[in-house]
């Protein structure tokens, strides 16, 4: 489990007798977007006929996808199946800024009028982690951003060259990989129209994350000095690095949406496992594919970037949400593994996920 400029009055949010400009309000977004589509990488070669139908397939597949995810998941029934974009590179970057933008606190559709230099310096490094991004991601639901069609929020991605490219690397069969891919990204659409106040959840603790804590460089340095000498146990990896660098609130709030989004990947797999062998005929040769290519060796660029963006944490989050969802499921059925959705209190708790009956002692 996914952002254009704003004008000083929106970007201000009150703080008491403070005020306090968000992070996304920064960032020079429109420099972000345009500086990603000079950098992206070219698309696989095809043929304008092989492209086009692709995308074809692809709108259809994500569309059929949304029947069966709901039959299995138990969610959503009853609701009107959304559109989905399908789009190439340039568009998905486009679409992602919008995106970043909303969930960072800015309103879409105000430009900065005179961006500085801060904010021009941030349009530049978030289009390099977006030009980056526009070449890995296969599909994206995006929580944030309004359905065109009805303006609520919540859009469901697919980015066709990147689909195509990594079915041609995988050598699978193509049709059946569209529909799998569709199958995740739907099962992302389903959890939060069915659930809308995961979206808000996921806001709040963005905010946090993103918010200045107050804390001068000397209280900061202390405070990671004391952590380190500290015979406590500390989180290693990522989730370490972050526990010594933010504040405990902001780390509680990485920690809530490190659960959320181990939550939400591992559910996903566990529908495409579930649904793929009724809908998908090679399901098995794909997921066999694609957990080989996962887990893949990266050259030493790829290596650094990965961390830095924490994408090996994300692969992570995949295989520990899905070993949670499997085992509550088979222990307790679908129906009552659904309770999870019901709100804050009833997702797992960070040491729950590894430990999936703890959550059904606690939850059920």
């Amino acid at each position: 489990m996914s952002m254009s400029g704003t004008d000083s009055k929106a970007a201000v949010e009150p703080v008491g007798d403070d005020t306090r400009l968000s992070i996304g309000s920064q960032i020079d977004w429109t420099l972000a977007a345009s500086t990603a589509k000079r950098l992206v990488r070219p698309g696989p070669k095809t043929t304008a006929y092989t492209y086009e139908a692709a995308q074809a397939e692809l709108a259809d597949a994500a569309t059929r996808a949304e029947a069966p995810v709901r039959e299995v998941t138990g969610l959503a029934d009853g609701l009107r199946i959304p559109t989905t974009r399908v789009l190439d590179r340039s568009g998905w970057i486009d679409a992602a800024s919008v995106s970043m933008r909303s969930m960072l606190g800015s309103e879409a559709g105000l430009e900065m009028t005179s961006p500085g230099l801060a904010a021009k310096f941030g349009g530049v490094q978030a289009g390099g982690l977006l030009a980056f991004l526009s070449t890995a991601i296969l599909g994206q639901y995006d929580p944030f951003t309004p359905d065109p069609e009805t303006g609520e929020p919540g859009v469901l991605m697919v980015v066709t060259p990147n689909i195509i490219n990594v079915e041609r690397q995988l050598k699978v069969v193509p049709s059946d990989f569209r529909l799998w891919v569709c199958l995740h990204e739907v099962t992302h659409r389903v959890q939060f129209s069915a659930n809308p106040w995961l979206r808000d959840y996921m806001q709040d603790n963005v905010a946090v994350l993103t918010s200045e804590t107050g804390e001068s460089t000397t209280e900061i340095v202390t405070r990671m000095t004391k952590a380190l000498k500290s015979s406590e146990p500390r989180e290693k990896g990522i989730i370490g690095a972050m526990q010594l660098l933010q504040s405990p609130e902001q780390f509680d709030a990485f920690q809530r949406m490190m659960v959320l989004g181990t939550l939400l990947e591992g559910h996903a797999d566990h529908v495409m496992d579930a649904v793929g062998p009724a809908h998908v005929p090679t399901v098995a040769r794909i997921r066999t594919a694609f957990d080989k290519r996962r887990k893949a060796p990266q050259n030493p660029v790829q290596r650094i970037i990965r961390a830095l963006i924490g994408m090996d944490a994300k692969i992570a989050q995949y295989v520990r949400g899905k070993a949670f969802v499997d085992e509550v499921v088979e222990t307790v059925g679908m129906e009552r593994f659904n309770t999870v959705w019901t709100s804050p209190e009833t997702m797992p708790l960070p040491d729950e996920i590894d430990t999936p009956q703890a959550w059904i002692r606690r939850v059920l």
